[in-house]
């Protein structure tokens, strides 16, 4: 091969993978249906039922709120002084107190099982969706897809959109039933659903790991995340203490992880 027929060689080649880089993901409405059915194709291909895939994607479009959620987190550039004021209020932190005890035998069990404290799940639950009193009114299939598209984090995201058709595939809950936060999150303590196929549990012995209506599946999935992330019983979890990085397992962003820590220590009686 001579080098003009190298470079032309090369040319073409490179026209090929930026085109179908193109095809594979997208930054804006115009080639998502398109890409939503290579999508299916691609999901059934892998042994995914389609009766599943066409129900759960039926009316899935671009939503354009949750691109938007998406560029703009500005919320975890806060000073921890900031953040963890905003987050930890007088009247969080009672009705936190309260839960403890009303849940105390609950919590008490699952503690015996997973060995982790009340105060961590229920200052997890109180930050994640102030005790799931608002657990996030996305289309969960939505929003995963438009994700999935978007050329930010494509790979990231298809794979929680297969995921979350494997949920709906062992029967733990319907495509309209899996509502939640902008990035796909579901249930009382906002589980991907790479998380929820990995550690949600059925703790309440219905036969449904349901952590959306159940409060002891949804906790107790929780404490199971926080053991099978390294949790260790009985040390501390402030910064610099052996559990602080399993908080930074479930949230990466450390002004978080240093908040959860100061509301666990506050429910717990310390500080």
């Amino acid at each position: 091969m001579n080098i003009r027929q190298s470079l032309t060689a090369a040319a073409l080649f490179l026209l090929w993978t930026n085109a179908a880089g193109a095809a594979a993901c997208g930054n804006s409405a115009a080639g998502f249906g398109a890409w939503l059915e290579d999508f299916k194709q691609e999901a059934a291909s892998e042994g995914m039922s389609r009766h599943v895939i066409d129900a759960a994607l039926a009316d899935a479009s671009y939503d354009r709120a949750v691109i938007s959620r998406d560029r703009g987190q500005k919320i975890f550039r806060q000073s921890f002084e900031k953040f963890s004021a905003r987050l930890i209020t007088p009247a969080r932190l009672n009705r936190g107190r309260a839960l403890l005890q009303r849940h105390a035998n609950l919590l008490r069990q699952i503690e015996a099982r997973y060995g982790v404290p009340g105060p961590v799940l229920v200052s997890i639950w109180g930050l994640e969706t102030g005790y799931g009193a608002d657990n996030g009114n996305f289309k969960t299939m939505q929003a995963l897809a438009t994700l999935a598209y978007d050329c930010r984090r494509s790979a990231q995201f298809t794979q929680e959109l297969k995921d979350a058709l494997k949920i709906v595939q062992r029967g733990d809950m319907s495509p309209a039933q899996m509502r939640g936060d902008w990035a796909g999150e579901i249930g009382q303590t906002q589980f991907m659903p790479s998380s929820y196929l990995k550690y949600a549990v059925d703790f309440d012995g219905d036969g449904r790991r349901d952590l959306i209506h159940s409060t002891a599946d949804a906790l107790a999935s929780t404490a199971n995340f926080l053991r099978g992330s390294g949790w260790r019983p009985g040390t501390g979890w402030e910064e610099g203490e052996p559990n602080f990085p399993i908080f930074l397992e479930w949230n990466q962003a450390r002004v978080y992880a240093r908040t959860l820590a100061l509301f666990a220590t506050k429910l717990g009686g310390g500080q």
